[in-house]
């Protein structure tokens, strides 16, 4: 049987469908988002084969990565990249990487211009079914709060969960989001630079070969 391959929100099926085809046409949320300031349509963006070694479990896309497409094409996917130590024809490569966030689609903004968090729902219906379609992840990457509380459950603050990662290495790192609004607290934690990221990176190599 030829492996499914779900890029981006282009999917290119083998002989088996299923889970990913129902949610290339998924509307749960058009409600919702026609309420928005945004007033977009529903558009998932997952990435990944079955055979994918390292699943990034972010939050949604925003509305840069909603026109193109595309999963962390923006500066945030820029700095992440980084942190992981890969390119971006690494990261791109669906038999390396599954990415899977918390919700498929750009949640849109409220009136004041910042992004609505993640619908629930979405992971309610959609999230265990999906990951269980990659069987082979040796290495899960939790990026931001709502990653952190749906994958280790117990909630606690971002920078709580960050500062005792060495509980969840070598399988699972949680970082926190790598917007740029992060940097001042970055720089107050040398220890995430200096600590967190070569282990995380070594860790990536590990699995990647």
């Amino acid at each position: 049987m030829k492996e499914r391959l779900v890029i981006a929100g282009r999917f290119l099926f083998g002989l088996a469908m299923g889970v990913f085809e129902e949610l290339s046409v998924c509307e749960i949320c058009t409600e919702r988002f026609s309420a928005t300031v945004t007033r977009h349509r529903p558009r998932p963006i997952v990435q990944g084969l079955p055979s994918a070694r390292i699943l990034i479990a972010g939050q949604a896309p925003g509305l840069r990565v909603y026109h193109s497409g595309v999963a962390f094409d923006d500066r945030s996917g820029d700095r992440l990249r980084c942190w992981l130590g890969v390119n971006r024809a690494q990261f791109y490569d669906p038999a390396l990487f599954a990415i899977v966030p918390m919700a498929f689609c750009f949640p849109g903004y409220d009136v004041k211009g910042s992004d609505l968090a993640p619908p629930a729902i979405c992971a309610r219906v959609w999230r265990q079914r999906v990951l269980a379609q990659f069987e082979n992840i040796q290495l899960t990457v939790l990026v931001g709060k709502y990653a952190h509380d749906w994958h280790l459950g117990h909630k606690m603050s971002v920078w709580s969960r960050v500062a005792e990662w060495e509980s969840y290495a070598p399988s699972v790192f949680p970082l926190p989001h790598p917007s740029w609004r992060n940097t001042a607290w970055m720089r107050k934690h040398e220890w995430f630079e200096n600590t967190v990221l070569p282990e995380l990176r070594g860790r990536v190599q590990e699995v990647i070969g």
